[in-house]
């Protein structure tokens, strides 16, 4: 495969912005357009690259967890990156997305449209009404008074009991219940900030973190270091809830792979150092 040639990803332009969208999934919770991600490797901008990635992700069946994009999946299917950082933080500043901090171990950041994690959270305290969990009227005080106020990824215990003392009077157990709850992480640096975060999402991190092992192990395996993408595809991980096109992008996003375009078709490659 000597004469190949890398597959750049298209540049991004501003289109008009949505609130959310909705997934694509047929009855049997199957994608019903699983497009390949050759077919679907570049787009014109940010927010069609949030939507298709959003009507793609893989149906999580453990736990409750609403679709999500990493930052990296985006760097795979638009070249300009400066572009991406510009456009993705003018949708969280306008309060259309939400981005997280994950705790993976590495320098992973998930976005999350606003509406999916406003609807995550009213599945949680449907959960715990179903069980009886006493008072949760901090979970509307967080909704109303925190996350429309506060668009950053992180915010100070004093600024997070002033936002919700908006809504009534705060207790320390209201924070424990944030906490507990999987919608507040405190940070180990300073035990004065929170991270925002994403209930039920520690095993799916875990599967992350295992799936792009598994990826990379079976492409270094390989005699050239590459498989055809279109067989590629067809592989399941052992290790992952989220599919096999979950972790291309994102290992081609960070760099790890690289899609090539060959004679015989496309091709991922392991980047090598």
């Amino acid at each position: 495969m000597k004469k190949s040639r890398e597959s750049d990803p298209s540049s991004s332009e501003k289109r008009p912005r949505i609130a959310g969208v909705k997934s694509e999934t047929g009855e049997n919770g199957n994608n019903s357009e699983a497009l390949s991600i050759g077919e679907d490797a570049t787009f014109s901008d940010i927010l069609m690259a949030l939507r298709m990635m959003h009507a793609q992700f893989p149906p999580i069946e453990k736990g409750s967890v609403q679709p999500f994009v990493l930052h990296s999946q985006l760097y795979s299917s638009i070249k300009d990156r400066t572009q991406v950082d510009r456009e993705v933080e003018s949708l969280r500043r306008d309060g259309i997305l939400r981005i997280f901090k994950l705790n993976s171990g590495n320098d992973d950041h998930a976005i999350m449209f606003l509406d999916d994690y406003l609807s995550q959270i009213d599945r949680l305290v449907q959960k715990m009404e179903e069980k009886k969990q006493g008072d949760l009227h901090v979970f509307q005080w967080f909704k109303t008074h925190v996350l429309k106020s506060k668009m950053e990824i992180s915010i100070s215990h004093e600024e997070l009991c002033s936002q919700l003392s908006l809504g009534g009077q705060v207790k320390e157990e209201n924070i424990s219940q944030l906490i507990h709850s999987g919608l507040l992480i405190r940070q180990l640096i300073d035990p004065n900030m929170y991270w925002f975060s994403i209930p039920n999402i520690g095993w799916v991190l875990k599967g992350l973190s295992q799936g792009r092992k598994e990826l990379l192990s079976l492409l270094k395996r390989q005699k050239y270091k590459e498989m055809l993408l279109s067989v590629l595809e067809k592989k399941r991980l052992r290790l992952s809830p989220l599919d096999i096109r979950f972790h291309l992008r994102d290992l081609i996003g960070s760099g790890h792979l690289k899609l090539v375009t060959t004679p015989i078709g496309l091709v991922v490659r392991l980047v090598v150092d």
